[in-house]
């Protein structure tokens, strides 16, 4: 993560950044002007793709490790520390002199098409993986799915769809429903798709969908506990798998996985389920430390807050301490009112960039506010004592920067949108 010079990175970033400010426009038809003057590179490899509103990363993660093939590439975001984690080819992620190098080269090409940034970066993963002969792609989408900048991708073998919920609703509107139409918007005629549970409503909308485009759905089963977890779709049965990633929910994204193996394994594609399984995914509670010990969660919405206090609810420690900072766009209010009453102390803090919502604003009445991640961290801390426990969450840039402190990890400046 170190090649490039820092002057070059930061120069890189900076002209990506750069396209921060034209902010969310969902559409293809950008996608499809800018791909087409750099030759369809969307059109070289086959593709799993990923939608949901919770758990895409976490799928994509377990598919991309399960396939037993060098010629796998995987795009998900966002990236907890360094961009270039969005970007992985062969289990590794792509250096910075291969990024810099693959934007200079194809940025005068595409310099009439205003991309943003999401839809710059995923031509220029395409891009990439037509050059490294990435054979399968799995690809998370990064909002909705049907006019998501991923949705260009020509060439599926397999679509899933993980827990939808309500999220980013100033694009995809507050209706359950809909939501589920725009997430179902990545099935492709007669590709299979794995379903993750979901509440009737929503299954029953992509079922619709589904049927229209003549799409069979495979909804796995979970049992077991998850050094012993057991996944069946219809008469097959994997028998027991241990699955690193902790709590219920990863249960369900780890049937996802395995299903979208199995469905691959029919298609020719060679896989190895205990690897898909043993696959890990930072700031997804990962624990850190021992005294106290640190857990980071992103839970950046209600649904991911619920999935969270489940969690705790099994875990027993002396004292609990929240450490909670998050986006203004986000429904903080019912995500604190989820996960306050487990905590006996809040500390409330936030990112540094604009969209951060402000601590005091957050704040009930004696809950404690420091601006600074890392300061609100050394006090949580200090307040948890040896045998307590310091929780991390409510947005993805907060568990960064405080995940970073911990370990020691470069990282890159936060997007600035």
């Amino acid at each position: 993560m170190a090649e490039a010079s820092g002057a070059a990175w930061a120069a890189f970033l900076r002209e990506l950044y750069g396209l921060a400010p034209r902010g969310i426009q969902p559409g293809l038809e950008r996608m499809r002007a800018a791909l087409s003057r750099l030759g369809d590179p969307q059109r070289s490899f086959d593709v799993v793709h990923i939608a949901g509103t919770n758990g895409k990363g976490s799928v994509a993660a377990m598919v991309a490790a399960g396939i037993s093939d060098p010629g796998v590439g995987r795009f998900t975001s966002p990236h907890l520390h360094c961009l270039t984690e969005r970007f992985v080819v062969g289990g590794e992620p792509v250096s910075r002199d291969a990024l810099i190098a693959l934007w200079a080269d194809v940025k005068a090409r595409i310099a009439d098409v205003p991309l943003t940034f999401f839809e710059t970066i995923t031509v220029l993963a395409f891009v990439l993986f037509e050059r490294r002969r990435v054979r399968i792609a799995v690809l998370e989408t990064g909002l909705g799915g049907r006019l998501d900048s991923t949705n260009v991708s020509e060439r599926k073998l397999v679509t899933c769809i993980t827990r939808v919920a309500l999220d980013h609703q100033a694009w995809l509107g507050d209706d359950l429903v809909g939501i589920a139409a725009e997430k179902a918007g990545i099935l492709a005629a007669e590709v299979p798709c794995v379903l993750a549970p979901q509440v009737p409503a929503v299954d029953a909308e992509i079922s619709r969908i589904a049927d229209g485009l003549g799409v069979s759905i495979s909804r796995p089963r979970v049992a077991g506990p998850s050094s012993a977890l057991n996944v069946s779709e219809g008469s097959r049965a994997s028998g027991p798998l241990r699955l690193r990633l902790a709590g219920q929910h990863q249960r369900d994204n780890a049937g996802v996985a395995v299903a979208v193996l199995w469905a691959l394994e029919r298609r020719g594609v060679p896989i190895d389920l205990s690897a898909a399984l043993l696959a890990g995914w930072p700031g997804r509670l990962e624990g850190l430390g021992a005294e106290p010990r640190v857990l980071l969660d992103i839970a950046h919405n209600p649904n991911a807050a619920d999935a969270l206090a489940a969690h705790l609810q099994e875990q027993a420690f002396e004292r609990r301490v929240l450490v909670f900072g998050a986006m203004r766009d986000k429904d903080w209010a019912r995500m604190l009112a989820t996960l306050r009453p487990l905590f006996d102390q809040v500390i409330l803090t936030r990112a540094p960039m604009s969209r951060a919502e402000e601590p005091a604003r957050m704040a009930a009445a004696g809950e404690r506010v420091e601006p600074r991640v890392t300061v609100a961290l050394a006090a949580a801390t200090e307040w948890a004592g040896p045998a307590g426990l310091v929780v991390v969450a409510g947005s993805a840039f907060v568990v960064a920067e405080a995940r970073a402190h911990l370990l020691g990890v470069e990282t890159d400046p936060p997007i600035a949108f």
